[in-house]
């Protein structure tokens, strides 16, 4: 198989939790654990910092390992989804694997894949992992997928925890409380292991205190500290948080492991983070005027609060929105942070995932958020341009799977 038959291989065999959502969801590591057996357990042969967390853990990721890159280490970067390219997954020094190594794993171990009915992310994490090992890195960032103790990434023993912040998102998996998920995401806690808890929030503070004293771990909170304020090639001013729990994350790992970080690899590494890992999507500016134009993958409350508080900071004379979302999302937490004056543009993000937009349009009436429907995110974006005026602003979406159809 070439490389495009090997990803349609991919996407169409194994479930996939982005396009099919709980078909593709597993509650237990067994299939991993067999995976890296199979592979000769290449997760041991490279050291490693583990993040999860609601939001920011994607943005959190790619500025540690752009840190590390400049700092000198060869540095694994794991994240997901992709927007583009499957290979966004997996980098090594911001560098996407080959298509090669790609079509390779997969003819390699096509027979034991189906056989034992991974899933498509379990499948990637042992991709990854094996590229890493197999590239010697100094040092991989690891981003959960989905939750964190049930996570296939969750075989790793890392130098560092971190856990970006939580939030309702994923609740059925996860639990319907911010305690329950929290303690879904304190599963990466390991024993003595450092843990970095980005946001301090009531709910969640007992949970991980629990966790540390259970497995002996030292815990650092980000809001201990007072950082300067860096510059960064994420704009978002929602990144603030995101840097400042980076800060914290190197201190301790210079603290605590023979990892050395200067204070000038640490500045240039949040500020170049685009540059040096490829990171799409946080906040986008796709064209700067005539008019305006943003993305954002934001898709849950926590995060689409930040974005349209963002959003109000911008200077437009009318604003437009290319908005789409996929059909397992409570939309009543979401719709209600939207503005109202804003023209809507609603539309049904590709996959079997994505809600159709006659539904989109119903539900957000509701919250007086008015516009007309479009069959795909094209011919949104296209009418929302049609339509705009030099002095607007042009917002693209709801979902991580609008920002793809549109970069």
């Amino acid at each position: 198989m070439n490389y495009d038959e090997t990803l349609h291989w991919m996407f169409g065999r194994l479930p996939m939790f982005q396009r099919q959502g709980a078909a593709a969801y597993k509650n237990n590591l067994d299939n991993i654990l067999l995976l890296s057996e199979h592979l000769g357990n290449p997760h041991k042969h490279f050291k490693s910092i583990h993040i999860a967390g609601t939001n920011g853990k994607g943005s959190t990721s790619h500025m540690i390992a752009s840190v590390l890159q400049e700092a000198g280490y060869s540095t694994g970067l794991y994240t997901s989804p992709h927007l583009k390219d499957f290979r966004e997954r997996i980098r090594v020094n911001g560098v996407m694997a080959e298509e090669s190594f790609v079509i390779q794993f997969i003819e390699k171990h096509k027979q034991f894949l189906e056989a034992n009915e991974l899933s498509f992310f379990e499948l990637t994490v042992g991709m990854a992992f094996q590229y890493f090992a197999e590239r010697q890195v100094d040092i991989a960032v690891v981003e959960v997928g989905l939750g964190g103790r049930l996570d296939a990434t969750n075989i790793i023993t890392p130098l560092l925890s971190v856990i970006t912040n939580i939030g309702l998102d994923h609740t059925a998996f996860l639990g319907t409380t911010l305690s329950q998920i929290a303690g879904e995401k304190a599963g990466i806690i390991k024993n003595g292991i450092p843990v970095v808890i980005g946001e301090r929030q009531d709910d969640t503070t007992a949970v991980f205190k629990s966790k540390v004293l259970q497995n002996e771990a030292p815990i650092y909170y980000t809001d201990e500290s007072h950082y300067p304020e860096l510059e960064s090639e994420l704009k978002g001013s929602y990144q603030q948080k995101n840097k400042q729990t980076v800060q914290k994350a190197i201190e301790v790992l210079n603290n605590t492991t023979d990892f050395k970080i200067s204070q000038v690899a640490l500045e240039t590494g949040i500020k170049r983070v685009v540059t040096n890992t490829g990171l799409l999507g946080r906040w986008q500016v796709l064209q700067e005027f005539g008019p305006k134009i943003i993305c954002d993958t934001g898709h849950n409350a926590e995060g689409l609060m930040y974005v349209t508080a963002q959003l109000k900071e911008e200077q437009f004379n009318q604003l437009h929105i290319v908005l789409g979302v996929v059909s397992d999302k409570e939309l009543s937490t979401v719709l209600t942070l939207f503005p109202k004056h804003a023209h809507y543009y609603f539309s049904k993000p590709e996959g079997p995932r994505g809600l159709d937009e006659s539904i989109l349009q119903e539900k957000a009436a509701h919250f007086d958020l008015q516009g007309n429907k479009y069959e795909n995110i094209s011919e949104a974006f296209k009418a929302a341009k049609l339509t705009s005026k030099p002095d607007d602003l042009i917002f693209i979406g709801g979902s991580t799977f609008v920002v793809a159809e549109v970069i």
